[in-house]
This record gives structure tokens, C-alpha cells and sequence, in this order.
């Protein structure tokens, strides 16, 4: 059983409250510890081909697979049991609530899965989020890739929110990177790379229910 513990460096923490405000965005390296990232990569690893399915587009009744515009596979993480994806989901909390705490986001939940893409796999330029219309708020990804090199490709675009055709970050998938940006502001794609790809895809979520019910996860 891992001990429930904070993996979320302080220095890390005020690195992306402050990059968060400042530009909108923020790419850090070493923001959780190494233990956990270690652990999470284990997780994966042994996780089967069963336990994973394929990703689409859309949400509910508007969802569909679409192959042509992305081609990872999913599995969702939960809580519900001891291990290192509940630790994750632990530190994503206390992020959470540091967020609000400085930048009055009002951040209701997080949810998040892990994300395999095969050698190939790509995902076209997109958004997490449509302008008005969505929960999703804040988007992260960590990375879980070891001996990553530049050769490997599978580099992150993020593109100018001004400026749709304007590269301002190329991300590498290296182990422990963490990106974490505003879902409606940014455009970003995922290039192919030369062998598999591992990371964990997340969203900070607002309650747009007037019922009082959370919203549905995508």
C-alpha cells in the first residue's frame, strides 16, 4: 500500500501559481517526486491491452472514435483503490485547491487517464475545451516516458491562443514533465512518434449544472 504523502514539490507548486498567472501555461520538470513517477510508470506497465480502450471525439450522444484525428488509448484513473494513480489524484487535489486558493478559479473536480499511444499515434491540433461551452478548465499532462530522446518525436504543440499557426512551446514527453494550461485558450496537437508513448492526460473541471448534480465526465 503507498502512504498517502505530498509529491508535489513547494517550489513546483509556486512555479506553476505563478506561471499560471502570468502567461496562462506552465511546462516543469521534477514537479512530483520520483518515487511516484516511478510508481505510476509500474502502474501502467502492468496494466493489459484489455484495460484500455480506444479515445474519441465528442461527449455523450456526440461522442464517436475517430481514428484520423487521434490514436491513443484510455484508461481511467480513480481513487477507489491504495495505489499510485490515487496518490496522483491525491497531489492533483491539493493542486487544485492552491489554484483556487490564489487564482479564484473555482475548480469543482479533476479526472484523468492514463494515455497510451502507439508507435505512430498521433492527435490532431484541437481544444479540450469550446469557448463557453465546456467544464473543463484547466488541462495537465505528465509524462511517463523513459530514455525519451529527441529522436523519438511525440512532441506536444502548444500554439499561441492569438495566433492559431504560431508555435510557442514543442514539448518533449520526457519522464516527470508536467504541462498544465487553460483548456480554452490553447490549441496544442500531438505529433507521431517512433515508439509507444506513455503519459497521464487530466482536467480541472467547473460545475456547469444548474440541477446541483456534477456535470458528466467527457
Amino acid at each position: 500500500m503507498l502512504e498517502k504523502q505530498v509529491d508535489l514539490q513547494t517550489e513546483a507548486l509556486e512555479t506553476i501559481l505563478n506561471e499560471l498567472q502570468k502567461k496562462g501555461y506552465c511546462v516543469l520538470d521534477n514537479a512530483f517526486s520520483i518515487e511516484l513517477i516511478d510508481a505510476l510508470q509500474q502502474q501502467i506497465n502492468v496494466l493489459s491491452p484489455s484495460d484500455f480502450h480506444a479515445a474519441g471525439i465528442g461527449r455523450q450522444k456526440n461522442f464517436q472514435l475517430a481514428d484520423s484525428i487521434r490514436q491513443d488509448h484510455i484508461h481511467w484513473l480513480n481513487n477507489q483503490q491504495e495505489d499510485a494513480a490515487k496518490r496522483f489524484l491525491d497531489n492533483m487535489s491539493q493542486l487544485q485547491q492552491a489554484i483556487n486558493r490564489r487564482l479564484f478559479l473555482g475548480l469543482f473536480d479533476y479526472e484523468a487517464h492514463f494515455a497510451a499511444y502507439p508507435t505512430g499515434g498521433f492527435y490532431k491540433k484541437h481544444l479540450d475545451a469550446f469557448k463557453g461551452k465546456s467544464n473543463r478548465v484547466l488541462s495537465t499532462v505528465l509524462y511517463l516516458n523513459e530514455d525519451w530522446s529527441s529522436a523519438d518525436g511525440g512532441e506536444l504543440i502548444l500554439y499561441d491562443e492569438h495566433d492559431l499557426d504560431l508555435q510557442i512551446e514543442k514539448i518533449s514527453p520526457v519522464k516527470g514533465r508536467f504541462l498544465i494550461f487553460l483548456s480554452e485558450s490553447f490549441y496544442h496537437q500531438v505529433n507521431p512518434s517512433n515508439k509507444e508513448r506513455h503519459s497521464i492526460a487530466g482536467w480541472f473541471r467547473i460545475n456547469n449544472s444548474l440541477s446541483g448534480n456534477i456535470d458528466p465526465a467527457s
